[in-house]
């Protein structure tokens, strides 16, 4: 009876979508202050009233949602990580160097940058990656790196042995 060895594809996905939310949480939020969650609710697409990051209201409650979106964030790499570490029983320093693995968290994080951009940027308008002249090529822009990562992600990957639990599966001695 073959067994099948558990695939790190979930786990890297997960990951991906965690560590690329804290990357745009951490630099678009708030390093560079190009946005937060709910800046463009003056002209949002489903009616939450305005808070602008100019008054202390309107920052006070964009960090607020910042926040909740970097626990989302937190809970997702918690997630991959354990979800890896039940899938790879022996040998999980390998795992780390593995292009397997490396692919599929770009494609999480590709996937994180197209389903949040579809959904805040264009659907709801709560948000977009640079507000004012341009603002829509920026979003496009958003899109566009998330699918160049997904489609890099998955080339990494595809091309890749995935890592073996233990130096014996593969015939090769461990170093």
């Amino acid at each position: 009876m073959a067994t099948t060895r558990p695939t790190i594809t979930l786990p890297g996905i997960v990951l991906g979508v965690g560590l690329g939310g804290f990357l745009d949480g951490i630099l678009l939020h708030q390093i560079l202050q190009w946005h937060h969650m709910l800046t463009s609710t003056d002209t949002d697409n489903i009616g939450v009233a305005p808070y602008p990051a100019t008054t202390v209201h309107g920052l006070r409650i964009n960090t607020l949602w910042d926040g909740l979106f970097h626990t989302f964030t937190w809970l997702a790499v918690l997630t991959g990580l354990a979800l890896l570490y039940s899938r790879i029983t022996r040998g999980r320093g390998r795992v780390w160097a593995s292009r397997v693995l490396w692919g599929w968290v770009l494609v999480g994080w590709g996937l994180f940058n197209l389903v949040e951009g579809v959904i805040d940027h264009h659907l709801l308008g709560i948000h977009h990656v640079r507000t004012g002249p341009g603002q829509l090529w920026w979003d496009l822009g958003f899109l566009a790196l998330g699918a160049l990562l997904v489609a890099g992600g998955w080339l990494l990957q595809r091309g890749a042995r995935p890592p073996a639990a233990d130096p014996a599966e593969t015939g090769v001695a461990a170093r």
